[in-house]
């Protein structure tokens, strides 16, 4: 998962890579910054239950499949889907941040349905065609700098009739619980020299399923997850935004500290409208993520 461009406000379809992007750079800085976060990321993942728990379901996984988790960080998905496809089944967790499934080992321990954790770049997969019953991407695909590689990807080491199961942040207006600290960034900072992918890039539902049948999948089934995370001070929001951020946590980072502390201050501005009126005082942030799910074809198109 990752919130990429503070300065993201793009909620048209994905467009290619702008001028000057340069994909190894980024994911260079994702996989820093990932690393950088992994045990503050696993310690939010309560805050993102209901939709692990949506993705988990809309998989439809069974004891004995095969599952790959793309871009599975401290391997909190593959953990619970572990669970879902034993005994028989097994889970392979990869990323490209080895750092996270450093964290994730850690925490599953060892036992019997425990995933395997792997290093792996989502867009260049060494894994035998047709080698998988289900791929499992949360909160992952507008990470992908050519996100049309990593679902031809994931199309190939797929079985026939094999499904993907993945979930996206919903339009830019449905994400407070995003766009109130990237606001808050985009206030403060100059733009970056060079955009960077849209997180909200597949926020509409027909830009997803667009994607996924362009992609050669078919039965594409979208449906809307919606949440909301209760946050006690706006100090506790912006330190979960930075837990979520990859590689804006990274650059972030590297900014005098001056800077970070003016930042963290002003995001209260930002918050004003979200404050929880239900007695616990703080602030409550919606968040809309969209879920789906699509199957290779079970033969060639003619």
């Amino acid at each position: 998962m990752s919130t990429t461009d503070p300065h993201d406000d793009n909620n048209a379809a994905p467009a290619a890579a702008p001028a000057g992007f340069d994909a190894r750079r980024f994911k260079a800085m994702e996989r820093a910054g990932f690393n950088r976060i992994a045990a503050r990321y696993a310690e939010g993942a309560h805050l993102r239950a209901d939709l692990a728990a949506a993705l988990l379901d809309a998989a439809a996984l069974a004891p004995g499949q095969r599952v790959l988790d793309l871009a599975s960080g401290p391997g909190l998905l593959a953990r619970d889907a572990a669970l879902r496809v034993s005994p028989g089944g097994t889970v392979l967790a990869t990323d490209i941040a080895e750092g996270m499934l450093a964290e994730g080992a850690r925490r599953c321990g060892e036992h019997a349905d425990t995933p395997c954790f792997a290093a792996a770049d989502a867009e260049h997969l060494c894994l035998a065609d047709a080698s998988v019953d289900r791929v499992l991407a949360g909160l992952a695909l507008f990470i992908f700098p050519h996100p049309e590689r990593a679902l031809a990807e994931m199309k190939r080491v797929l079985v026939p009739g094999g499904q993907v199961a993945l979930s996206v942040w919903g339009a830019r207006a449905t994400v407070p619980l995003i766009h109130r600290a990237q606001d808050t960034i985009a206030r403060l900072l100059p733009a970056p020299k060079v955009a960077r992918p849209s997180v909200f890039r597949y926020g509409e539902p027909e830009v997803l399923a667009q994607t996924l049948g362009a992609a050669g999948f078919v039965d594409v089934d979208i449906r809307p997850c919606e949440f909301s995370c209760h946050f006690e001070s706006a100090d506790a929001y912006w330190w979960a935004f930075l837990d979520l951020a990859g590689g804006a946590a990274e650059a972030l980072g590297r900014l005098p500290q001056a800077t970070q502390d003016a930042l963290q201050a002003a995001v209260v501005d930002e918050l004003a409208q979200h404050c929880c009126d239900d007695g616990r005082g703080g602030y409550l942030l919606p968040a809309r993520t969209l879920v789906a799910t699509a199957r290779r074809p079970t033969s060639p198109k003619p």
